[in-house]
């Protein structure tokens, strides 16, 4: 396999264009699963009786493996130098770009260097000046490195910045120069991580390294959370903050003061709207519903708390341009999300223009009869008559039909009452009229009913249909059918049970 390996090195000499990304890619396969047979003979060392003899056999493998790790680093210095010479000539960029990436892979190569070195070392190979050697270079390496990634982190700084200026105008050269300055910064943080975790194994002290990382990329990781480093970072983080707070705390101090004191007015002032709105629809002749009325009341002090929250956010230094712009396209998503809840939204409004009910209204909607308690432009509260309280999205209500029970004066009781054909027709009817007429809460107007309805099955059935108001209407129901059986009884009238006649034929 090594041979194969020293082939495709060879090769890559000559290569070009997709050919030479192929030999690359089968290089660094092959290389990695040559590295991965060494480490498994090398975990297997311990077991075997004749450690000594395994160890000869091990260590030129280990040394060839270097020695290919090596002449791929010196290839990616030529192809880095190559791009470094091309520098200069209008796509600095781009060129940039490939230099992290082709970094990026000669890092990753060293990584396995290290790593056979000190496999090397395991078996009991000095490798002290070749480590020494990786060292110092890799020690320069991380210099380079914190100054890149400082570097492009301010280049992308300064070109967001102008993207942000362009708007909607911005062209495709802007664009495609922001992604490259993002990509580069993730090569070259990537690049500086690595080269890290290889200063870590060689005992080199990395903190300042780490917390350069950490204030570029934001990542924390297991070593950025050493003691040390943290430390460090609290104590930076303090310093700024106290050194700010040492400048520009009493101006703070007092936009903060500013900012309650107007959130103070705006609720007092709120609530005095509310009272002068709720006193003014209460008194106009327009003669608005009490939801009406609730509806204007509410509203009026949710205008001024929204306004007076807008101008304390102004004094703490908020653009209300594109605060109000960001809350209008907030809105446009929000509203994709809710769509249900505008339309019971929708539908609130469209019950408070039409008025279909009222607050204290006994109503039958949505499959539901009760009377209306509360209502949002979102949801109506309506308490049953056996005290259940139902919270109904409006747009059930506007969309079923609404029996508004108590919006008419007047409303008829429907009873029917039956007597056997063998009974007085005429004894009955007297008899109903009588009881409707003496009710103390049976209209006068309109005039009551009772008449002879149906020749039934097993009863004569009259039906006998009083008006009343509709907050009696239950009690004179109930009131009646109770007097009609006691009355029937005395007057010998009876009221038949349902029957039927089985006639049985003899064949």
């Amino acid at each position: 396999m090594q041979q194969t390996i020293r082939q495709n090195i060879q090769q890559l000499r000559s290569a070009k264009g997709e050919l030479k990304a192929v030999t690359e890619f089968r290089i660094k396969a092959l290389t990695l699963a040559q590295r991965n047979k060494l480490k498994e003979s090398i975990d297997a060392i311990g077991d075997r009786s004749a450690e000594q003899n395994a160890k000869v056999n091990v260590l030129p493998h280990l040394q060839a493996q270097r020695q290919l790790l090596q002449e791929m680093v010196q290839y990616l210095d030529k192809e880095i130098m190559s791009l470094q010479g091309k520098l200069g000539k209008g796509e600095d960029q781009q060129l940039m770009l490939e230099i992290s990436r082709r970094s990026l892979e000669k890092d990753e190569i060293q990584k396995g260097l290290l790593e056979l070195l000190n496999w090397s070392e395991q078996l009991g190979q000095d490798v002290s000046l070749a480590k020494e050697s990786l060292k110092q270079h890799l020690i320069v390496r991380a210099e380079l490195l914190e100054s890149l990634v400082s570097y492009n982190q301010q280049q992308l700084g300064v070109q967001m910045a102008e993207n942000a200026l362009a708007g909607k105008d911005i062209s495709s050269e802007q664009s495609k120069a922001l992604t490259l300055l993002k990509e580069r910064l993730e090569n070259n943080s990537s690049s500086l991580s690595a080269v890290i975790g290889m200063l870590d194994k060689l005992d080199v002290d990395t903190s300042d390294l780490k917390k350069t990382l950490f204030a570029i990329s934001g990542d924390i990781t297991q070593d950025v959370l050493n003691i040390d480093i943290v430390s460090s970072l609290a104590g930076q983080w303090f310093d700024i903050a106290k050194a700010q707070l040492i400048e520009g705390g009493p101006d703070i101090l007092f936009k903060i003061f500013i900012f309650l004191f107007i959130l103070l007015l705006t609720v007092l002032l709120a609530k005095l709207t509310k009272r002068i709105v709720a006193k003014a629809v209460s008194n106009s002749k327009l003669k608005f519903s009490k939801l009406l009325q609730d509806f204007f009341t509410s509203l009026s002090g949710k205008i001024i708390f929204t306004l007076g929250l807008l101008i304390a956010l102004s004094q703490l230094g908020f653009e209300l341009g594109p605060l109000l712009a960001g809350f209008g396209i907030a809105g446009v998503i929000i509203g994709f999300a809710l769509q249900d809840t505008l339309s019971n939204f929708a539908s609130g409004m469209m019950i408070l223009i039409y008025r279909p009910f009222d607050v204290g209204d006994l109503i039958h909607a949505a499959g539901v009869t009760g009377r209306v308690s509360h209502m949002s432009l979102v949801s109506t509260t309506i308490k049953t008559l056996d005290n259940q309280r139902l919270i109904i999205p409006n747009n059930k209500i506007w969309g079923d039909t609404i029996n508004n029970i108590t919006a008419e004066h007047h409303r008829r009781v429907d009873m029917t009452f039956g007597i056997s054909y063998s009974d007085n027709i005429e004894q009955a009817e007297a008899v109903l009229e009588q009881l409707v007429q003496e009710h103390p809460k049976v209209l006068k107007h309109p005039e009551p009913t009772v008449k002879l309805h149906l020749l039934g099955e097993s009863s004569v059935d009259f039906v006998v249909r009083p008006w009343v108001r509709p907050e009696d209407y239950w009690e004179v129901y109930w009131d009646i059918t109770r007097a009609v059986k006691m009355r029937f009884d005395e007057e010998g009238i009876s009221i038949p049970f349902p029957q039927r006649d089985v006639h049985f034929y003899r064949g």
